[in-house]
């Protein structure tokens, strides 16, 4: 029971994080109502299937917030910004109440606040009918665990009574019913009518074909009727499921339908075969109603319509556990580190054979590694979704207008990537909203719309993605950065930082500009722990800012942190690599430029090369871990130029290898946090390299640099 239980979760999950969708879409369209039937649906589902496995307090909860919808769909009870705010928090409250079957009463006291919110709001008057209706389906979801219609079809023949008026009973609010457990389509019959001049006002001559796709049992469909069933008509057959894909001819000819619904005989169908027109056509001159010729055929399109996407479905989609495909992963990894070992012994042994073997190897293990990556790609409006809730609660608490804009939410990015990138931009968002968008007069003053936008676009650009946080607020103001960073000792009074360099100081721990502190910025908590988080994932982020325009906070991730394109180095008889997409250029330098006695530049402590013009830092890798003074007789020297951010910076190596497919692995508990190392790889010769952390090793040697000035 505790996998169903799981299943259950996930899918409820799911399903909560479109009712969210769906609220926030109601919130700017109030009118519109395929939105309502969205909310609707995952209300009900999430209360049937609740019940289902055992849910009875969530079913029983979301019972009440079905009802108040249902009253939505039939208008009346308008879409209000307090209803929304009601829904997404028992959306919340559903989330919390999924933990345990039976939640704290902490929980449950959060739902009856709830309820009395949303009592103020729900009319007093409901039709009983209906809502009995609806609390038998509960029950019913409860007790038939047995008989679970997964995504099925029925077909329902629904004929009321000749008297069913007479007796109060209304056929509407039960076809409403039906129509509310999953796509229906309703066909009316009216071949009983009787000549409009002897109608009896008092008395019901319509009929029903209903076909109806669920994932309710047959008990449940029952259930609706069980305050008729002893005096309508009631036929509920099935006649498509996912149990069981084959039993069921989608292809089944339109005679065929109408000969098991009973509305002609085959004799009748055998006579109509032998004419050339169209079966319906012929059988509407014949006297068939064309009702229901119209109700078959509508039942043969969905008929026709499920199994195509049945079909697509088996075809191209099967759901993976994200632990299998971490373990295709790793499995791929090694097969790639087994590769590079064949490719050095083809080399060593100059065997024609053995050389075409790996370089087949080679071509299937690069397919192999490119289509399981592939696989670990997800598009990125999956966290994209969830910010717009949170820029909806935070306009609120702070009383003001804002509208978030999403760009590029198909663009994918490796799900290890996305898991992490969420807290990062939930603080970059937060940021733009408290400091960068202003107060409504605020910007109404300033010649702006009352209403401020924050813009999130995400994009492909070669091996990284690029994703730009950009508000149209009051922008960044430098001299304030500026005082505030001399005030904290970061810079001199003296010190002629540029905008950009004092724009990227708020990354630093414990700077903040905030003149009080709230509940949502103010302490410099935050900033410091995106940088760290994103350079973590090997990427890197930076600040543009245009005072009173707005600002730009641009992050440059790589596509995926198992396996990257790399620049294998060597520092004496040590390798190390540089992830190949920061590398821009590899150059070399001569014992002239290498020797301090020729004078070389120098800037805050820093070495400096000069490149085409421009004034290039950089750092030799061998007094940087530790190597022995270079050995006179090697009179040049490679600098290797990447690209962190917006900054140029080289690294003096002894030799360039060249490009090396990199396997990442995680460094031990004892060396984790060594600055300037982000993980490993294993060579085809079985030694170990490590991988450098670019960044790290720029900001250590900024600082060593800062101590020598």
């Amino acid at each position: 029971m505790s996998s169903l239980e799981d299943t259950f979760r996930e899918e409820a999950d799911e399903l909560l994080v479109d009712l969210e969708a769906a609220m926030l879409e109601l919130e700017e369209t109030p009118d519109d109502l395929d939105c309502v039937n969205r909310a609707f649906r995952a209300m009900h589902t999430i209360k049937g299937s609740g019940s289902m496995f055992g849910f009875n307090k969530l079913a029983s909860f979301t019972h009440h917030l079905e009802n108040a919808f249902d009253l939505v769909r039939s208008g009346e009870l308008p879409i209000t910004k307090e209803l929304i705010s009601i829904s997404l928090d028992s959306g919340d409250h559903i989330r919390a109440m999924l933990v345990d079957v039976d939640p704290p009463p902490e929980v449950e006291q959060g739902g009856v606040s709830l309820l009395d919110r949303l009592q103020k709001l729900v009319p007093t008057k409901q039709d009983e009918n209906t809502v009995a209706a609806d609390t038998s389906t509960t029950i019913s979801a409860a007790t038939d665990s047995t008989e679970i219609a997964v995504d099925t079809t029925y077909r329902i023949r629904l004929k009321p009574s000749v008297d069913t008026f007479a007796s109060g009973m209304d056929p509407l609010p039960v076809i409403r019913e039906i129509s509310a457990l999953g796509p229906c389509h309703i066909t009316s019959l009216v071949d009983d009518l009787d000549d409009i001049n002897q109608l009896d006002p008092e008395e019901c001559h319509l009929a029903w074909d209903l076909v109806l796709t669920t994932d309710q049992s047959k008990n449940a469909i029952k259930d609706v009727f069980i305050f008729v069933e002893d005096d309508w008509e009631i036929n509920i057959d099935v006649i498509d499921s996912n149990n069981d894909c084959g039993e069921f001819d989608a292809d089944l000819p339109l005679g065929e339908i109408l000969v098991e619904k009973g509305d002609v005989s085959k004799a009748q169908i055998d006579k109509v075969l032998s004419q050339k027109k169209k079966t319906g056509e012929i059988l509407v001159e014949n006297g068939l109603a064309k009702e229901k010729v119209s109700s078959a055929l509508t039942e043969q399109k969905v008929l026709r319509d499920r199994k195509k996407t049945q079909r697509a479905t088996v075809s191209e989609s099967v759901k993976v556990p994200a632990e299998k495909l971490d373990l295709l992963m790793d499995l791929v990894g090694e097969l790639v580190i087994a590769q590079a070992r064949l490719n050095e012994s083809a080399a060593d042994k100059a065997d024609n054979n053995l050389t075409m073997i790996a370089e087949d190897m080679e071509r299937l293990t690069t397919d192999l590694r490119d289509n399981t990556l592939g696989l670990r790609m997800l598009p990125i409006g999956t966290t994209f979704a969830r910010f717009r809730r949170l820029v909806r609660d935070l306009s609120n608490d702070l009383n003001k207008k804002i509208e978030l804009v999403t760009v590029g939410a198909e663009t994918e990015l490796d799900k290890t990537v996305i898991d992490k990138l969420a807290d990062p931009l939930v603080h970059l968002i937060r940021n733009s909203i408290d400091h960068g968008i202003e107060m409504p007069e605020q910007r109404l003053a300033a010649g702006k719309a009352e209403k401020g936008t924050v813009h999130l676009s995400a994009e492909h650009r070669e091996s990284h993605v690029i994703i730009k946080i950009k508000d149209d607020g009051a922008g960044l103001n430098a001299d304030v950065i500026r005082e505030k960073a001399i005030e904290r000792g970061m810079i001199q009074a003296g010190d002629t930082a540029s905008d950009q360099d004092l724009y990227n100081m708020i990354f630093e721990a414990g700077f903040s500009t905030a003149k009080k502190v709230s509940n949502i910025s103010g302490r410099g908590v935050g900033m410091d722990v995106v940088k760290r988080s994103i350079e973590s994932l090997h990427g890197s982020v930076w600040i543009n800012s245009e005072p009173g325009e707005g600002s730009t906070v641009t992050v440059k991730l790589p596509l995926t942190l198992a396996i990257i394109e790399g620049l294998l180095v060597r520092v004496e008889k040590e390798r190390y690599v540089l992830p190949l997409a920061i590398v821009e250029e590899c150059i070399e330098i001569n014992a002239s430029e290498i020797e301090p006695s020729s004078g070389i530049k120098q800037r805050r402590g820093n070495q400096l090369l000069e490149l085409r013009g421009e004034l290039v830092p950089y750092l030799r890798l061998r007094e940087c871990f530790g190597h022995d003074q270079k050995n006179s007789e090697i009179q040049t020297e490679q600098i290797v130029v990447t690209r962190v951010g917006q900054m140029r910076f080289g690294f003096t190596v002894d030799e360039v290898i060249g490009q090396h497919q990199t396997v990442i692995k995680t460094l031990g508990k004892m060396y984790e946090g060594t600055v300037g190392l982000s993980g490993a790889t294993i060579m085809g010769d079985g030694a170990v390299a490590l991988i450098l952390d670019a960044a790290g090793l720029i900001e250590w040697a900024t600082d060593r640099a800062a101590q020598i000035h």
